[in-house]
């Protein structure tokens, strides 16, 4: 028997790949704290508007987007995609809000030889620092993404383009992020070389460079071939845990929804889970819980794991989505802005939902705030109230919306975010050498460990599906 804990996308997809893997149905079991199934990703339609009160869109690219392509095909979801092609303004216009105004990001290679504000160079003499930079005087294990591309390419480049962006991935401060959540490559290259252009360029001569060797499914071709930039499905994201569990249903998985488990005990026989009204005894777990509930659940037989675990910080996000029966009401076009930190202001930036998709001659804005810096901004436990009138206030300050909105949805997402912050992979590499060790039948699948976007959990699901096989 194995029992998967998180009815989220990770959860609902490791049931998926354990039956493509051969395992019996009867042999599955899957556990829900709450009363619904998709964990952070809903969708809610509101007056015939869909509103996305988590992630939203992705991606098509690298190992984790051809995954997700592929899981799509096998459950039949083609014709439910909706691509963003990157000829469009919502690929092609991302905006920055920096001193008081917003400016739009460059986009082509031609941009990157002119002077763009808020940038007081162009783009291209981020290259030259880096080349002028040198080797760092000493080696070095991780550092903050901030730190890294202020050191490498320039402190304009850290506050305006890699703090926001920091931003809209994971609601983090770049201060704290580790480099190698979205650097990994770059990063070891710099150590290694003396410099990122150096490294590229020493991996690129000498045949080192890494090709792409995976045959691109049906999807994923067609995403090359069409040029998607990033997409979406019918009936919002939410589609796509709604069909996974409709698939395992078809196939008699046991889902138990309000099952949370209270505390995990491994013995030589197996693996006892305590739930409040009831005990069940397993071969292996699946966690896809956030790492700070799974280090609650084992802590009392295994101390140090659960501190392991509980070191993975989680941040919270307010989301307020609007709807505005005026198509005129956002005169900007584009995918949204990113706020950068050194604006202090509470909201992280701003979705341009019916710019990216048809809202039916509607506006449609979707408003993100808090993040690292929520109780800076919010304190312990504001009111949906006090959100939707920082929305709104921010709305007509930033992009002069006056308009009254039509329809408004408030979600306050509590640690929904883990964060990466420096030493992030050495942390779970320790936690995975402990599982080894101490020979743990529990594999770690969701957001916590390996990348935080929807394609990351997905993956992270399959391969813990697989190594239940090995």
């Amino acid at each position: 028997m194995t029992s998967i804990l998180g009815g989220g996308l990770g959860g609902l997809s490791s049931a998926y790949y354990l039956l493509r893997g051969g395992v019996h149905s009867s042999r599955i079991k899957l556990f829900e704290s709450s009363s619904r199934l998709g964990g952070w990703i809903r969708s809610v339609e509101e007056n015939g508007v869909t509103f996305e009160c988590g992630p939203r869109t992705i991606r098509p690219v690298g190992e984790p987007g051809r995954n997700t392509l592929a899981l799509l095909e096998e459950l039949n979801l083609e014709n439910a995609i909706i691509p963003i092609l990157r000829s469009s303004p919502a690929a092609q216009r991302r905006l920055i809000y920096v001193r008081g105004q917003l400016h739009v990001l460059p986009s082509s290679f031609k941009s990157l030889f002119k002077k763009t504000s808020p940038f007081s160079r162009p783009l291209i003499t981020a290259l030259f620092h880096d080349l002028r930079t040198g080797k760092s005087l000493k080696s070095l294990e991780d550092e903050s993404i901030y730190d890294f591309t202020k050191r490498r390419f320039g402190q304009e480049m850290a506050d305006y383009a890699i703090s926001p962006m920091i931003c809209g991935i994971c609601a983090g401060n770049a201060k704290e992020i580790s480099v190698k959540f979205l650097m990994k490559d770059i990063f070891e290259k710099e150590q290694h070389y003396g410099g990122v252009i150096r490294g590229l360029l020493a991996d690129r001569f000498s045949g080192k460079e890494k090709k792409a060797t995976e045959t691109l499914g049906k999807l994923a071709s067609r995403a090359r071939d069409e040029k998607w930039a990033i997409y979406s499905l019918e009936g919002g994201l939410e589609t796509l845990p709604e069909t996974l569990k409709k698939h395992l249903q078809s196939k008699d998985v046991s889902i138990s929804l309000e099952s949370d488990c209270e505390e995990i005990n491994f013995s030589p026989n197996g693996i006892n889970l305590s739930f409040k009204d009831k005990k069940e005894k397993s071969k292996s777990v699946i966690s896809t819980l956030p790492a700070y509930k799974l280090a609650e659940i084992v802590r009392k037989q295994h101390p140090k794991l659960g501190e392991m675990l509980s070191g993975i910080p989680y941040v919270d996000v307010g989301v307020v989505n609007l709807h505005f029966s005026s198509p005129d009401a956002l005169n900007e076009k584009g995918f949204g802005f990113l706020a950068a930190p050194s604006e202090n202001i509470p909201i992280l930036g701003v979705i341009f939902d019916s710019c990216c998709f048809d809202m039916k001659d509607s506006t449609v804005l979707t408003v993100m705030m808090g993040g690292h810096w929520f109780k800076q901004h919010f304190g312990e436990s504001p009111t949906e109230d006090t959100l939707l009138s920082t929305a709104r206030k921010y709305l007509k300050d930033i992009l002069k919306i006056e308009d009254d909105p039509e329809n408004v949805r408030v979600n306050i997402l509590k640690k929904c975010i883990p964060q990466y912050v420096i030493g992030h992979h050495a942390r779970v590499e320790a936690i995975r050498e402990y599982l080894r060790d101490q020979k743990l039948s529990l594999g770690l699948a969701g957001a916590a460990y390996d990348g935080v976007g929807v394609n990351d959990v997905i993956l992270s699901a399959r391969k813990a599906a697989e190594q239940h096989f090995s």
